[in-house]
């Protein structure tokens, strides 16, 4: 497809859920701001984890074609009922107010917790023989400091191939070297997001890997929790899981929500605004609903 047609296809949509090296992206924000502008986004929400920093960069800056919007991505975790725990994430997004002066002074608190767990992941590393320091996995993370970033270290040593290689055996959950952060209940975070201004919404809903009717139980009592809206678009999701949970959405009164999870370099295969493999559009209305939902009772 030529350049000028892939333009035009994205005229009307836009991408609700990108990085950039403010946390585990590997685009600036001025750089992810071109591209957005480039392939004709009308908006682009930059949820770096834990930091609003990419925002605060791109905002000032873009262009008069490109709305960019204020988000963040948090993790926390969900309870099943047999007890045991998923990782959850959670977007917050503030389309049309800033965020409490509390939420960010939460946030601070959030990355100091992140840091801790960035010295048990190192110490982890090191009793099964991997030679690396904070010092320098901290040079990549710049802004934040992620699990990627120690992927990027293992890979230029030599430890792993790549980075789905570095998650498999040394930094995803199931690897023996695994160091999980102290993270909130999935309920918590979303009230934490409400009270600081914001709109929750739950990211990559496949990724908890429940079934059916557990996964619409998790759904209610996040709801109940006041959750506002449910990412049914994710470069993840394919178009079977797209349906299930535009259904899920309506039938809950959650504002469907999507984006590419845009980390350039990191994922390959994620474009940003089409996703893998052209597998999302994301409307121009889910951010219109966005705006008109009131980000306080």
């Amino acid at each position: 497809m030529a350049e000028n047609e892939k333009t035009k296809s994205l005229k009307g949509f836009i991408d609700l859920h990108a990085h950039t090296t403010a946390s585990d992206g590997t685009l600036t924000p001025q750089e992810l701001l071109k591209l957005a502008s480039d392939i004709g986004l009308d908006a682009l929400a930059i949820t770096d984890h834990d930091t609003f920093a990419g925002f605060e960069q791109a905002a000032p800056i873009a262009p008069d074609s490109l709305q960019v919007i204020r988000g963040i991505e948090l993790n926390s975790r969900l309870k099943l009922a047999d007890g045991g725990f998923r990782s959850a994430h959670v977007l917050g997004f503030f389309p049309s107010r800033e965020p409490s002066g509390e939420f960010v002074y939460w946030l601070e608190e959030q990355r100091l917790e992140r840091r801790m767990r960035n010295e048990k992941l190192v110490e982890s590393l090191r009793s099964r023989g991997v030679d690396i320091s904070l010092q320098e996995v901290e040079k990549r993370g710049k802004t934040l400091t992620g699990r990627v970033h120690f992927a990027r270290v293992l890979i230029d040593k030599g430890y792993a191939a790549d980075t789905d290689d570095a998650f498999r055996r040394f930094l995803g959950e199931d690897a023996p070297s695994f160091v999980d952060r102290q993270s909130y209940t999935a309920e918590d975070t979303v009230r934490i997001i409400r009270s600081g201004g914001g709109i929750p919404v739950l990211a990559h809903p496949i990724r908890l890997g429940l079934e059916q009717e557990a996964e619409r139980n998790a759904m209610e009592r996040l709801k109940n929790a006041g959750m506002a809206g449910l990412e049914i678009y994710h470069s993840e999701q394919p178009p079977q899981a797209q349906a299930r949970y535009r259904k899920l959405a309506e039938a809950l009164d959650l504002l469907p929500t999507g984006g590419s999870d845009f980390h350039g370099r990191v994922k390959p295969t994620t474009e940003l605004g089409r996703g893998v493999n052209d597998n999302i559009r994301v409307p121009r209305a889910f951010l219109d609903r966005l705006r008109q939902w009131p980000a306080q009772d």
